[in-house]
């Protein structure tokens, strides 16, 4: 019996109704909201396991919230919008969300990417640490850990490192990244990797200046540094 609380943020109401029946089909607890102004407080408060955003709201838009959101907490959050364009899907995540869904969809798809997100962030019991020389990766509460920094990340950004890791100085494709961190493909659409290293790379060169710990590799994709 499934008991996550997701928050679906969608001011068109028989979208976001659709999408609650199916979910509360799936036996997850499901609420609607859909004025962009009263979300960051609601997040603060209820404190929901996983959100779904769409981008065009009335008050506040999704890219606004989302950057709010990402200052105090890294809560799975799959973005929703009805634009095609690639740039769109790029400030989404780039602001830090995990995963996107392009309108229209099938509500038995964003269930399945909701499934999806969950099973990618549940926490393991088994590999507490992943240690690489000072950096280490805390499997049990989701941390990076470099010179005893420690560096809050998303779902997405933990499981890009918990695959990299293990293998240090090895090279890794996008589209090997996308597989191997992600459990699908976004349709071919490799350049969601970047945005989500983008941000994990903002993180750490904040947080210890000057540490190159994931490298781009010009043509190819991502190493990471021993």
């Amino acid at each position: 019996m499934r008991n996550e609380k997701i928050l679906i943020v969608e001011d068109e109401l028989q979208i976001a109704t659709l999408v609650k029946d199916y979910l509360l089909a799936s036996g997850f607890v499901a609420k609607i909201e859909n004025n962009g102004n009263k979300v960051t407080d609601i997040v603060k408060t209820e404190k929901p396991d996983l959100i779904l955003l769409d981008i065009m709201l009335p008050g506040k838009d999704g890219i606004t919230i989302l950057k709010e959101i990402r200052q105090f907490s890294d809560i799975p959050v799959i973005i929703l919008t009805a634009r095609i364009d690639e740039i769109d899907r790029l400030i989404g995540l780039d602001a830090g969300a995990d995963d996107y869904i392009c309108k229209p969809f099938s509500p038995r798809e964003v269930v399945a990417r909701v499934k999806s997100l969950f099973r990618r962030t549940q926490k393991s019991f088994h590999d507490v640490q992943i240690k690489v020389g000072d950096i280490i990766l805390d499997t049990s509460r989701r941390f990076l850990i470099i010179a005893s920094k420690e560096i809050s990340i998303t779902p997405t950004e933990f499981n890009i490192l918990k695959v990299m890791m293990p293998h240090p100085e090895r090279v890794f494709t996008r589209s090997e990244l996308l597989e191997l961190a992600m459990g699908y493909d976004y349709e071919g659409y490799d350049r969601a990797i970047d945005s989500h290293m983008k941000n994990l790379r903002k993180k750490i060169e904040k947080t210890v200046p000057g540490r190159i710990v994931i490298e781009s590799i010009y043509g190819t994709g991502y190493r990471f540094n021993s």
